[in-house]
């Protein structure tokens, strides 16, 4: 699936820049724990913004899809 058609279609219900709790509902309910590990350890690409991590959907569906090709 191409990313732009992935986009549209993956997560239509959360904005565009999510937070720690709505990422883990994304993973499909991972911990708080797990979402900040996997966002300081660089497997999803996120920024801070006064001291709260944001990050962009398209960085969750990344990690998604590189999650998925290793499956394979």
């Amino acid at each position: 699936m191409k990313q732009q058609d992935a986009y549209k279609l993956m997560f239509p219900n959360y904005p565009d820049v999510v937070n720690v709790e709505q990422l883990c509902e994304m993973l499909g309910g991972i911990s708080v724990k797990t979402g900040y590990r996997l966002l300081k350890t660089g497997a999803i690409k996120s920024f801070v913004i006064a001291r709260r991590y944001r990050i962009p959907k398209i960085n969750v569906i990344e990690y998604l899809e590189v999650g998925e090709k290793s499956d394979a």
